[in-house]
């Protein structure tokens, strides 16, 4: 027996009947008396039926109880040290190299056995934010070259390879007396093999000091995300002054010179990227973090670090306590630009209106082109 068969059996639902009848005349005529009264529309809303509107209001921003959008990294002071002494590493490593080809001994010792103490720092301050030693190691059983973690990951060991070998032979220099058996054997063979570890050395160190920017960068961090294209400048000038005002600081004078030209292209480098930097996010309309926020007083003292340490290297040619206090300056300068832009960082992704605010520009800058329509597609 069919549906049909059954319902014949059912009586007449006259109530429901006369429930819908009594709904759609009520609806009919409330509409009729709000375009009386010139209310606005009941389909259209704009005030009686005059224009074409949408039936659906615009949909507005509100956070979930005012939580952000993004997710802020859960970072604490570990990584912004890892981040400046990554810096300090990369930098007296090309130190180091540049001392061993033209003899100045004293400034390839001192800033070999900088980089590898930086190094082992930096190492320190990662292991300690991934809370574990061996989630380091699990990063290198593959390599993922999309992946700016997983690449810097292998920039960072294959740079710690070659300059503990470097270091390994100025320990040997260091060492009273000639070394026989096969302790004579192994210093032999790290002076043979010196050379190319400085050369290898020198050549991780570029990646090693802007890596850590394409990290942030790559992020959904809102500031971060949108200084992709200036902040491996600011990260590589930040690098180069902080090792060369460490050097400053370490080395005579006499044989300081490279670091003193090294420091003046990392502040002037330093400055500009980080100028534009400001420029850029400023016109997005998300610079109060870098202003404002809690790395606005940091990268404020950094710029006016950066200058005052750029004048004093310029003194710093015969005068060693001028040299002592402008090489600080900078190393201080760079460290503050680190925390800065980490902290204006994290407040943007706590901030759910920078990621809101970039949203609806790039919205209405592609409706501007004419990629976006505000319209209904039935999809096929």
């Amino acid at each position: 027996m069919t549906t049909s068969a059954f319902d014949s059996y059912r009586p007449p639902d006259e109530g429901g009947r006369r429930r819908r009848r009594t709904t759609l005349r009520d609806s009919v005529t409330g509409a009729a008396r709000s375009v009386a009264r010139g209310g606005s529309g009941w389909l259209t809303g704009d005030g009686g039926g005059r224009r074409e509107a949408p039936a659906v209001p615009d949909v507005e921003f509100s956070s979930y109880y005012g939580r952000s959008v993004v997710k802020p990294m859960p970072w604490k002071h570990e990584i912004p040290a890892y981040l400046f002494l990554g810096g300090v590493a990369a930098g007296s490593g090309l130190l180091g190299s540049g001392g061993a080809f033209t003899g100045r001994d004293v400034l390839r010792r001192r800033s070999r056995l900088t980089a590898m103490t930086a190094v082992g720092l930096s190492g320190v301050a990662l292991v300690a934010d991934l809370g574990r030693p061996e989630r380091f190691l699990n990063m290198l059983r593959t390599v993922k070259l999309t992946s700016p973690m997983s690449v810097g990951t292998w920039i960072f060991s294959g740079y710690a390879a070659f300059a503990s070998v470097t270091t390994a032979a100025e320990v040997g220099r260091m060492l009273p007396g000639p070394a026989g058996g096969a302790a004579g054997v192994l210093l032999r063979l790290l002076h043979a093999v010196e050379a190319p570890a400085s050369v290898g050395q020198a050549l991780f160190a570029p990646p090693l000091a802007a890596y850590t920017a394409v990290l942030l960068s790559d992020s959904s961090t809102p500031v971060w995300h949108e200084s992709r294209r200036q902040l491996p400048f600011v990260f590589v000038g930040s690098a180069a002054m902080a090792s060369a005002g460490i050097q400053m600081i370490l080395s005579p004078v006499h044989e300081a010179g490279p670091a003193r030209r090294l420091a003046l292209i990392g502040a002037a480098s330093d400055l500009v990227a980080m100028r534009r930097l400001e420029q850029h996010l400023e016109t997005l309309g998300i610079d109060e973090p870098l202003v404002s926020g809690e790395g606005g007083p940091r990268l404020r003292l950094a710029q006016v670090l950066t200058v005052a340490g750029a004048l004093g290297t310029l003194l710093a040619g015969r005068n060693r306590l001028v040299a002592v206090a402008a090489g600080a300056a900078l190393a201080s300068a760079s460290a503050l630009t680190r925390f800065g832009v980490v902290d204006a960082g994290m407040e943007s992704a706590r901030d759910p209106k920078y990621t809101v605010d970039l949203q609806k520009a790039r919205l209405e800058e592609r409706r501007a082109q004419g990629t976006v329509h505000d319209s209904i597609v039935t999809a096929r």
